[in-house]
């Protein structure tokens, strides 16, 4: 077994991390940042995703578990006065793990270049100023043009972060399925979307095309990943084939995460 630690800057993580390598050593633990095998968050959700873009070149060889330092996270599941026993686990571990769906993000450029990204939560294409106007394509055929601030597309464990804060639904992440939801469209007598979230089968794809009647820069996101573009061509998105794994040890069920997250505890209600 090989253990990277990956920590947020704040004082109290950076000491969090110091504590857990300490643990690791001293039960013969190997630690590596480089190649491991497992990889251990400590601060909160954000962490954990820049954690994931870092080791996505082996995101088919590594597993994941989040400590938080700070306020519930979503995908962290275990606390900072936890780590004796999260070492005690890692010790005993027997492959257990948990899959989540990626999104495979493919960026053409006017100048006949691509880039490509993946997210474990979404992805977001937004005009710098004014509106975004783009024709949405469900595979190759054209379902609508979108007039507003932008599109979000979300994974099912991304339905829970910004797609649920602008409309769309909760996914449970067994659904391999990913979901478009619009930002502040503009809806009237003259300009139609379809003003509802779409959650799209497994092998299906949405691609966004933004309208190059004039310039304009887009505001692309995925996960942490925040850039300005000029030259966005259209945006393609689909579920990868590969998966974000997670430590099985006691990971908590995703509608408890959603209850814990949103509602809280029941019999305080």
């Amino acid at each position: 077994m090989k253990v990277a630690v990956y920590h947020s800057t704040d004082p109290h993580s950076v000491q969090v991390g110091k504590n857990l390598k300490n643990l690791l050593i001293q039960n013969e633990i190997e630690i590596d940042d480089d190649q491991p095998n497992i990889v251990v968050t400590i601060g909160g959700d954000g962490t954990l995703l820049s954690a994931i873009q870092k080791y996505m070149s082996i995101i088919k060889e590594v597993r994941f578990v989040g400590v938080h330092t700070g306020h519930l996270g979503f995908y962290t599941d275990w606390r900072d006065y936890e780590l004796e026993d999260l070492v005690k686990a890692l010790k005993s571990d027997g492959g257990a793990e948990v899959g989540y769906p990626l999104l495979d993000i493919k960026v053409s450029h006017t100048d006949g270049t691509t880039t490509e990204y993946k997210a474990i939560n979404e992805s977001t294409l937004r005009k710098l100023s004014g509106t975004l106007v783009a024709d949405v394509l469900i595979g190759d055929n054209l379902f609508e043009r979108f007039r507003g601030d932008g599109v979000c597309i979300s994974t099912p464990t991304g339905s829970t972060a910004y797609n649920r804060s602008v409309g769309g639904a909760i996914v449970h992440p067994r659904l391999e399925v990913l979901q478009m939801a619009e930002i502040a469209s503009i809806n009237n007598r003259v300009f139609r979307t379809v003003g509802a979230s779409l959650i799209m089968a497994p092998n299906e794809t949405i691609t966004i095309r933004p309208v190059q009647n004039y310039h304009r820069t887009y505001n692309f996101t995925a996960d942490r990943i925040d850039l300005l573009d000029k030259n966005v061509k259209e945006v393609h998105y689909s579920i990868a084939s590969q998966k974000v794994k997670f430590l099985k040890y006691r990971h908590t069920g995703f509608w408890n995460r959603v209850r814990n997250s949103f509602i809280g505890n029941i019999d305080e209600v």
